[in-house]
């Protein structure tokens, strides 16, 4: 008589959790699916990627900032990238001026008491601010575009080259208006000016992304101690024969009146 109730009993719990819809029925679980994919799919990684273009000692870096989907509402957002200048590098405001009047770029310098004449181990490292701009071929892309130079550096003992690491910058984003999306990339709020020549202050969020490259490494040929007698005594012959080919001229051609 036990085993026919406990039967009962089983069958009777069944049908209460059916009529109060607990089952999982092949339905719900696709659309559960369904649903953890929707999230995965607006929670899609921003890809950032770094370059630095031509050759020589004055270079041009190169972000692009690449969205994990197309959102036609981020042409509402602003993108700033806030750029650490390493030592062994200097950006030039005067520079950066000239290109913001041309409307080439529009970045500023954050650091103070700024010495681009300083050799790499009389500097500090630096900031700047680059307001990213929207590629016009893609709708989900933002790209900016800094022009870094090489300091000068200490003649080394045996190697002619040393390498110079540029860190991947912050992102941060600022919406007129907020999207559910940018929830899965906000980390954190920071303060900055709104616009290039705004004084208004934004809350701007920094921003969760995949660096294509871990860090940008530059490589810098530097002299050799082994070298100095050598280009000091060169330097110096050279001197004096310019300056005594100057003086020849001078008297030479020069009219003196007494």
């Amino acid at each position: 008589m036990a085993a026919p109730a406990v039967a009962v009993r089983a069958v009777a719990w069944l049908l209460l959790w059916e009529a109060a819809g607990f089952t999982c029925s092949p339905a719900t679980t696709f659309n559960n699916t369904h649903f953890v994919a929707g999230i995965r799919a607006t929670c899609s990684e921003i890809i950032l990627r770094q370059e630095v273009l031509k050759d020589g000692f004055h270079r041009d870096l190169l972000t692009k900032v690449k969205f994990g989907e197309s959102i036609e509402d981020l042409q509402t957002c602003r993108l700033l990238i806030k750029q650490y200048i390493p030592t062994g590098l200097f950006v030039d405001p005067y520079e950066l001026a000239s290109l913001r009047e041309r409307n080439i770029t529009e970045a500023v310098m954050v650091s103070e008491n700024f010495n681009i004449e300083a050799p790499n181990y009389l500097s500090k490292e630096s900031e700047v601010l680059i307001y990213a701009r929207q590629d016009s071929q893609c709708i989900d892309c933002f790209q900016a575009f800094l022009p870094v130079h090489y300091r000068y550096h200490r003649p080394h003992s045996k190697d002619g080259e040393i390498f110079i690491v540029i860190h991947n910058p912050d992102l941060l984003m600022y919406c007129d208006q907020e999207f559910p999306v940018l929830k899965c990339w906000a980390q954190s709020e920071v303060t900055a000016p709104c616009a290039l020549n705004s004084k208004d202050i934004c809350q701007w969020n920094t921003m969760k992304y995949k660096s294509v490259y871990k860090n940008l490494t530059l490589q810098v040929p530097v002299g050799l101690t082994i070298h100095t007698s050598l280009v000091c005594s060169v330097t110096l012959l050279i001197t004096i024969l310019c300056s005594t080919l100057i003086l020849v001229a001078v008297f030479k051609y020069g009219h003196f009146s007494l």
